[in-house]
């Protein structure tokens, strides 16, 4: 088995002809990661990989959560749970358990992004299943075990350029700061501003009162910048402090995944629902509107700092309960909602929507939006940009989808091109080729019916893959 080099291209043999052409402007081009969640100590510490369960399967909910879907249960896969209840310890029950199961992923893209990485970064060509689950488990090991499959190791050979992780304004940092004190063989620092590793601030835990332990991380951010948290003056002061911390260690977005889009421009009710929730006397209807209004702070922030507002809305957090009683946060068990943005951002854009210092990338995970409201947005204001197909829909249709849906109202330039949003390291470089791949044959469609040329073509091809995202983020060098 190895993989089509024309997979993901159109069957008509002069469009794939095309495409292939397209693509191949992109391949070599250095891969820029500006939204996701992999763990910086990874890189910081540049330890060995653990063994192959628990670097693909155990903290990957696109996997867990279609095994979960099919009755294996996550104490099978060795995802540890809320309270210590034992789970399956053992990598290798683990992995056979997978491979008895990879079936499941026939046709989905986590099937094309594991099929890549096996083949391209681990060079194992055989099909995965339970005949071979063994000797795929072996051969990862092998290869885990050796200094070019270290972390450190595999992120220039993936040709990362830059990785942004995603941290909470009290997460100490030390793992950006660690990587600030290393150099690569080129001179070039691992982390701080311009470093091939950088943070981004992502205040979810402390814009949501409802969230548990929340009154003690707001006591907490006020013992790590020395501002006083018990007013919401001084909540906003020790979060403007806080960003440059970040910025710092070279952060360049800001990350909000608010349950919707709603903002509201009211400091004074914003100060009052603020005080109530330190009292513990918020309601469900302050706990909703809270976020709307910091929304509204964190865009003024923006203006002054220059951090890029990335909004992702529309997920019911942990819609299976029992799934998070027993395992916790994102272990899979949230589900996309109907999300609505051109009343909801309205009092923000009225405040900062043509600003010239704010930048907003707007996710979605409700695709009904994409031409009816996302595009139209994009394309209506200067700080506005449509942000890549995300979680659910970051498959070959759903980007296909996407381009159908956005480029005709907002054009390719009011886009900000390919994020991969993994936790899965060594899934980078598949998931970006897939998107590249799934641009390319858009692109290559356009150019067969004449409605731009190929060299046309090819420069939005490179402008997607890797100038826009280096743009938008502000992670040019």
């Amino acid at each position: 088995m190895s993989l089509h080099p024309d997979r993901l291209f159109p069957a008509d043999e002069r469009t794939r002809a095309i495409a292939r052409e397209l693509h191949g402007r992109t391949a070599g081009l250095p891969l820029v990661s500006p939204h996701g969640h992999v763990d910086p100590r990874l890189i910081a510490e540049d330890r060995p990989f653990p063994d192959p369960a628990r670097l693909f399967v155990v903290p990957d909910h696109y996997l867990t959560r279609m095994l979960y879907s099919q009755g294996v249960t996550p104490d099978e896969l060795g995802v540890p749970s809320v309270d210590g209840t034992p789970s399956e310890v053992d990598g290798r029950v683990i992995w056979r358990r997978f491979a008895e199961h990879y079936r499941l992923f026939r046709g989905t893209p986590s099937k094309l992004w594991l099929d890549y990485t096996f083949q391209e970064v681990f060079g194992i060509y055989k099909e995965l299943g339970p005949d071979t689950a063994d000797e795929y488990y072996d051969h990862l090991s092998a290869r885990l075990a050796e200094p070019a499959f270290r972390p450190r190791a595999l992120f220039d050979r993936f040709n990362l350029e830059v990785l942004a992780t995603t941290e909470s304004p009290v997460d100490s940092l030390e793992s950006h700061a660690a990587l600030a004190e290393v150099q690569d063989a080129n001179g070039r620092r691992w982390g701080g501003p311009g470093g091939k590793v950088v943070t981004t601030f992502r205040p979810d835990n402390l814009i949501e009162p409802d969230w548990p332990g929340w009154k003690e991380r707001v006591e907490e951010l006020g013992r790590l910048t020395g501002e006083d948290t018990s007013t919401f003056d001084g909540f906003l002061a020790a979060l403007r402090k806080r960003r440059q911390d970040f910025i710092a260690a070279g952060a360049t977005c800001s990350d909000h995944g608010n349950a919707t889009a709603q903002t509201a421009d009211d400091p004074a009710e914003a100060a009052a629902i603020f005080h109530r929730a330190l009292k513990g006397e918020a309601s469900e209807a302050d706990a909703r509107a809270f976020p709307a209004h910091m929304l509204v702070e964190f865009a003024r922030m923006s203006v002054d700092d220059g951090l890029v507002m990335q909004l992702h809305p529309g997920s019911v957090r942990n819609h299976n309960e029992w799934l998070h009683e027993g395992w916790g946060r994102d272990v899979g068990g949230d589900i996309p909602r109907a999300t609505e943005y051109t009343r909801a951002l309205k009092p923000l854009l009225d405040a900062f929507g043509n600003h010239p210092r704010l930048r907003i990338v707007l996710y979605t995970l409700d695709e009904t939006v994409f031409s009816r409201e996302i595009a139209p947005l994009a394309g209506g204001y200067s700080a506005v940009f449509a942000g890549a197909p995300w979680w659910f829909l970051d498959s070959p249709e759903g980007m296909r989808r996407f381009r159908e849906a956005v480029h005709e109202t907002a054009g390719f330039y009011n886009t900000a091109g390919f994020v991969d949003d993994t936790r899965a390291f060594c899934s980078i470089p598949a998931r970006h080729d897939l998107a590249r791949r799934v641009d390319a044959a858009f692109l290559a469609r356009l150019v067969a019916e004449h409605r731009m040329t190929e060299n046309e073509a090819a420069e939005i091809a490179v402008d997607l893959a890797y100038t826009l995202p280096r743009k938008i983020y502000g992670m040019e060098k």
